[in-house]
């Protein structure tokens, strides 16, 4: 039986993910049943993934303009001019739910799925950044999930040619059953060659270029947006297959296509494939789409219009071009041994319409595709009730540790704070040639090719914190991303999310959502640090056996900023014996929700530390100037374990160690008060509003050796996966 013959009933809308609701909305569009091929249309650009229908009201609310703003929203990713006819194109997405059932290519995918989003605009990318959260590192699949993840990143991102240049990691038992991956890429492109995804011109040919269509990823958007039951297995054939010297072929043939004045409008084929590329296309241009199917390039046989338009497959672009210049086109993409070929034409219809073996298969309006996606305003607990229903207790009475040493170390070999160079190492931080801090410091620096400007990259969220208190979750989120930016003496430009949250139709978890993204536009207007691009990832949420239910609020914020000389920039590592350490922003005193009460003191409490947003701007602005001024010779921004463990990096990185003048109390040593920084500066030289906290010398950090220090640090990754150091 043909798919334009199936019977559509109760059972097969719902296992298209379609409310009942939302199916009457889709009678109502067509005056009519629809087919099988149109019901999958339907419910690909309806799901959570493409819609973004419980989250879009919300969405509205965040600031995302400023001088420096090209475009912001809307786009494949966000863009910022970095002056000199430059701009910096950048965005971040997710891949939680394949790189849970399937690693490897998973995490692979979703690198070369956030490449194209970049390319596909006419950047070229320079650099790859992540953000993973795992569960316990104990649980029994733990390890192969690392495993296949990281691999999966370093595979892709090495294969392709552009580096990998850091990102973070988080462990907690909330993500047993739902890891995180979250991947996020930087280009540089030329002001004035800038492509967008309008389909315009009446008549103009569409053309597919790429991969061949196969049957991999069917579903793959409709299954990242529900949550996971006892069958994560059986989702295995959701998830794509990713080929990264494909991909590599591919971003060179499209920027050499870029370079003439071929292309109208490009779109890259991610979530929902064929689908979602042309019906963003005609519906961002107003006009409407005629899709051959006979001549999309298929690499299995008997493919139906159904499986065609829903395929994941990867590494496929989709164009519009100026009449005349198919044959121009098609020798480009043949000398990059990809497919190409013409499948339909832009029409003034206002209407998908796709023809398969002589047969009109779809034949549907596109504004309730796109622009009139049902728009949900979920119910959501007010703040008290979160409050009362988060569970989060008191922290009372905190003993005072006579051993603040011995905290230390194990405090540096802890799961969120231990080094990563066991990931890092496995990732090609260094192709090309223009990486210019690596991992391991405050933000990534990557320099612009040619010239001496270079563009800082910090990826940074803490979910703990926006589990306790939403809003003050959201702010940190955002100002330790301006924080580390600053922190290597660049200027904060924009920034891009991927909003990761579990079922949003529990009230529950919408006032995470809320309550985050309240905090981050606060943030974001605060320090004129818009928001310019993002992703949103709801359902984030495991019933499978041995799995939590829902993650911890994880909204990850990926910042960009500018180094106009890379040559004044700061680093985290001490760099002369003798040289005077300073704190900046005040001693701490904060100890609810930090690393210091979980690890040693086996307790989640207390409330998540306050985000000061005019201190923090202000403190920013001061570390800036100092790094621009030459007058401090390391920078160290103080988050996760507070001061001394700030101290204790910078000291390992540079194999000097720091002999503190003053006591200090567990909340001074271990407080995560937001704001604040360790600088170092020559002797004689004052930093005011600053504290002196010591010295750099010696061999030790509050009396524990450096090499003490440095084997709890390097050794719990090796540990848990069984690597030699």
């Amino acid at each position: 039986m043909s798919t334009a013959a199936t019977q559509i009933t109760p059972e097969i809308v719902a296992e298209h993910g379609l409310s009942p609701e939302e199916y009457d909305r889709v009678l109502n569009a067509l005056g009519r049943e629809p087919n099988l091929t149109e019901l999958g249309i339907f419910s690909v650009m309806w799901s959570e993934h493409c819609s973004y229908k419980s989250s879009r009201i919300h969405l509205k609310k965040l600031p995302t303009e400023g001088p420096q703003v090209i475009c912001g929203p809307g786009e494949n990713a966000g863009v910022v001019d970095i002056g000199d006819g430059q701009a910096a194109i950048f965005k971040m997405e997710s891949h939680n739910h394949p790189s849970y059932i399937e690693p490897y290519q998973g995490a692979a995918t979703g690198v070369g799925g956030i490449l194209r989003d970049v390319f596909t605009m006419g950047a070229r990318p320079v650099a790859n950044m992540n953000a993973l959260r795992f569960g316990r590192p104990d649980h029994p699949k733990m390890k192969h999930l690392i495993s296949g993840v990281v691999h999966g990143i370093g595979g892709y991102g090495n294969c392709v040619g552009v580096p990998t240049v850091g990102g973070e990691v988080n462990f907690h038992p909330a993500y047993d059953g739902n890891i995180l991956v979250n991947a996020m890429t930087v280009g540089v492109a030329e002001t004035d060659k800038i492509f967008y995804s309008a389909a315009s011109g009446i008549g103009n040919p569409i053309v597919y270029v790429g991969s061949k269509t196969g049957r991999d990823g069917i579903h793959g958007a409709t299954m990242a947006s529900a949550d996971f039951g006892d069958d994560a297995d059986a989702k295995r054939p959701t998830v794509q297959v990713g080929d990264p010297f494909t991909e590599k072929l591919l971003i060179e043939a499209c920027l050499e296509l870029m370079a003439s004045d071929a292309i109208v409008a490009i779109q890259d084929m991610g979530a929902a494939g064929l689908t979602s590329s042309s019906v963003e296309m005609a519906s961002k241009g107003g006009v409407g789409i005629q899709l051959n199917m006979d001549d999309v390039p298929q690499r299995e046989t008997g493919m139906t219009a159904y499986e065609m338009m829903l395929s994941e497959s990867q590494e496929r672009m989709l164009m519009v071009l100026q009449p005349g210049k198919e044959a121009f086109a098609e020798a480009i993409f043949r000398k990059w041994e990809l497919d190409f070929a013409v499948i339909g034409h832009v029409t003034d219809t206002g209407r998908m319409v796709l023809v398969h073996k002589g047969e009109t298969v779809c034949d549907i309006p596109l504004a309730p595709l796109a622009d009139d996606a049902p728009l949900y305003d979920r119910p959501s607990m007010p703040k008290e009730d979160y409050k009362a229903w988060a569970k989060v207790e008191p922290l009372g009475e905190i003993a005072e540790n006579s051993d603040i040493g011995a905290d230390l170390v194990k405090l540096m070999g802890s799961p969120d704070i231990a080094s990563r160079r066991w990931i890092w190492e496995q990732y090609d931080h260094m192709v090309g040639a223009d990486t210019v801090q690596r991992p391991g410091g405050d933000a990534a620096v990557v320099r612009v090719h040619g010239t001496q400007k270079g563009i800082a990259i910090s990826t940074d969220c803490t979910p703990r914190y926006c589990y306790a208190d939403p809003y003050e979750g959201g702010k940190q989120a955002i100002a330790e991303c301006y924080r580390n930016i600053s922190a290597v003496g660049a200027t904060p430009l924009a920034v891009t999310n991927c909003l990761n949250f579990a079922n949003p139709q529990r009230p529950e978890i919408m006032a995470q959502l809320t309550g985050c993204l309240d905090g981050m536009g606060d943030a974001c207007r605060a320090f004129d640090f818009p928001i310019v691009s993002g992703n949103v990832s709801l359902y984030n949420e495991s019933k499978a056996t041995g799995g939590g239910s829902a993650i911890l609020p994880t909204p990850a914020i990926g910042g960009i900023g500018l180094l106009k000389d890379i040559d004044v920039m700061a680093t985290v590592a001490f760099k002369n014996e003798g040289d005077a350490i300073w704190l900046i922003g005040g001693q701490g005193t904060h100890l609810g929700q930090s690393i210091w009460l979980r690890e040693i003191a086996g307790r989640e409490a207390g409330e998540a530390p306050k985000v000061d947003l005019a201190a923090e701007r202000a403190h920013a602005e001061t570390v800036r100037a100092l790094i621009a001024d030459g007058k401090v010779s390391a920078v160290h921004d103080i988050s996760d374990g507070g001061l001394l463990v700030a101290v204790a990096e910078m000291a390992l990185a540079s194999g000097k160690g720091a002999e503190l003048s003053t006591e200090l109390t567990t909340a001074a040593a271990f407080g995560e008060d937001q704001g604040r920084y360790v600088v170092t500066a020559a002797a004689g030289v004052d930093i005011p509003g600053a504290v002196k906290i010591g010295t750099v010398g010696g061999d030790q950090v509050a009396g524990v050796s450096l090499a003490d220090l440095r084997s709890a640090h390097e050794g719990f990754f090796p540990n848990l996966m069984d690597a030699e150091l």
